[in-house]
C-alpha cells in the first residue's frame, strides 16, 4: 500500500501541562496548578517517555523542538536547560536547531527571558490573544495589557530576534475597530511571526457550554480581510491560516506539521507520528493525559495513551488537512514522499475541486483566494468514505 523510500524531516514536541488557570476557550491538556510544581520529576518522567520512542527515530536528526503546554515559562530556565542537556545527549540535533518554548506574559515568567535564551532557547511563542483589558478578563487570563506589552519588550531586552504572539479576533462583542486595535498594538510591538487567528468555541471547553456573544460572519470577514491588509503592509507574508510572518521567520516547527513531516511527543498527552519506512507505515501514539497518571507511568506501557496505524484513506486526508493549509500549497512530488502514495491516485479527487475553482494546479497543488476562503468545505469533499 505505502512506498517509502525515505523518512521525512524529525521534530520533537514537548508538552508541559501545567498552567495558573485554565481559560474557558482551551480545549489544550492544561490543568490548574494546585501544588507545587513538580519541575525535577517531570523531567525524569519526560527522558524516560523519550527513552522509550528512541528506538523508533535511531540516527535520525531532529531539526526543530517545540515546548507547549500549558504553560511551560512556569518552568524555571534551571530545569529547561537541564531537559535540553538531556535530549542533546539522546538524539542527534541540527546545528541551526530552532527551539520554541511558550510562555505567557505574568511578571514571573519575563523576569526569566534572558536565563530561557542562556538554556538554550531561542525563539518564544508569547500568549497575548488580546490588548484590551475587558477582552482579557472575558477570556479568562491572568494578565492585562501593560503586561502583555512589557512581555514583548522583555523577549526584545532578553536578545530574542525571534519571537511570535499569539492574538485572537473574533472576541465576545468585538468590533472590527477594536480588533484591528488589537492587532496595531501587536504590530507596534515588531514581532518577527504573529499567529492571529479567529476564536472558536471548541467541545469541552467553558465556552462551549456556555457560549458568548461572538460577531457574526460578516463581521468576521470584515476583520480579516481588513488585517491581513494591515499586516501585509507591514511587511508580514501571510503562510498558513492564521500564521504570518517577516522574511526569514517562518515557524520551521509548524511548517513540519503542514509539510506532514514526522515528529516525537512527549509528556502528558503529547502526540507523536512517525514514519517507519523499514516496516512501510504511518504510526500515531499519544501519552496518557493526566499529569498524576503520567508521572507515575511515563516510559511503560502504561504511559502510552494510545496508538493508530493510518491507512492510506487517512494519510491521504490527514495530508490535504495540513498541506492546503500552506499558501505556497505542495508538490506532487512532496505528496508522495511524505504519504508514501503515488500522486495518480489522488488526481481525480482533485479534478473537481479545481473545476469549480476552490484548488489550482501549475508546478504546486494551491488552494485558490475562494478556496482559502472556504477551506473547510474543500477538506470536507476530500474526507475518507468511512468518516462520513
Amino acid at each position: 500500500m505505502f512506498n517509502f523510500t525515505a523518512p521525512p524531516p524529525l521534530a520533537l514536541y514537548v508538552h508541559i501541562p501545567w498552567c495558573v488557570r485554565k481559560c474557558p476557550y482551551c480545549d489544550f491538556n492544561s490543568h490548574e496548578l494546585r501544588d507545587e510544581l513538580p519541575e525535577r520529576d517531570y523531567i525524569a518522567a519526560l527522558i524516560r517517555d523519550l527513552d522509550q520512542d528512541l528506538p523508533m527515530v535511531w540516527g535520525r536528526t531532529v531539526e526543530s523542538i517545540f515546548i507547549g503546554g500549558g504553560t511551560p515559562s512556569l518552568f524555571s530556565a534551571e530545569a529547561i536547560a537541564r531537559l535540553l542537556s538531556e535530549l542533546r545527549g539522546r538524539l542527534p540535533l541540527k546545528p541551526d536547531l530552532e527551539v520554541t518554548l511558550e510562555a505567557n506574559p505574568g511578571t514571573v515568567e519575563q523576569q526569566r527571558f534572558a536565563d530561557f535564551r542562556s538554556a538554550g532557547i531561542n525563539r518564544l511563542s508569547i500568549g497575548i490573544q488580546s490588548f484590551d483589558d475587558d477582552q482579557l478578563q472575558k477570556l479568562g487570563r491572568i494578565h492585562g495589557r501593560r503586561e502583555a506589552i512589557r512581555a514583548a519588550e522583555a523577549a526584545h531586552a532578553a536578545g530574542f530576534d525571534n519571537f511570535n504572539l499569539d492574538l485572537m479576533f473574533g472576541l465576545p462583542d468585538q468590533r472590527p475597530d477594536q480588533a484591528l486595535a488589537d492587532l496595531n498594538t501587536a504590530l507596534d510591538l515588531e514581532p518577527s511571526h504573529l499567529s492571529w487567528y479567529q476564536l472558536t468555541l471548541e467541545p469541552n471547553t467553558w465556552f462551549y457550554s456556555h457560549p458568548p456573544r461572538l460577531p457574526d460572519d460578516d463581521t468576521l470577514g470584515d476583520i480579516q480581510e481588513a488585517g491581513r491588509g494591515r499586516l501585509a503592509s507591514r511587511g508580514y507574508t501571510q503562510y498558513e491560516v492564521s500564521a504570518f510572518a517577516r522574511s526569514g521567520h517562518l515557524c520551521r516547527h509548524n511548517l513540519n506539521y503542514w509539510r506532514f513531516g514526522d515528529y516525537l511527543g512527549i509528556g502528558a498527552g503529547a502526540h507523536g507520528k512517525l514514519t517507519l519506512a523499514a516496516e512501510q507505515r504511518i504510526l500515531r501514539r499519544w501519552k496518557c493525559k493526566h499529569p498524576r497518571d503520567y508521572l507515575a507511568h511515563a516510559g511503560t506501557a502504561a504511559g502510552i495513551g494510545g496508538s493508530q496505524t493510518l491507512g492510506a484513506a487517512d494519510a491521504r486526508f490527514e495530508f490535504l488537512l495540513n498541506a492546503l493549509r500552506l499558501q505556497e500549497g505542495f508538490t506532487p512530488e512532496l505528496y508522495t514522499a511524505r504519504t508514501g502514495l503515488a500522486f495518480a491516485d489522488l488526481a481525480p479527487a482533485l479534478d473537481p475541486l479545481i473545476e469549480r475553482g476552490l484548488l489550482e494546479l501549475d508546478t504546486h497543488i494551491r488552494a485558490t483566494p475562494t478556496g482559502y476562503r472556504f477551506l473547510n468545505d474543500v477538506l470536507a469533499d476530500m474526507l475518507p468514505d468511512d468518516a462520513l
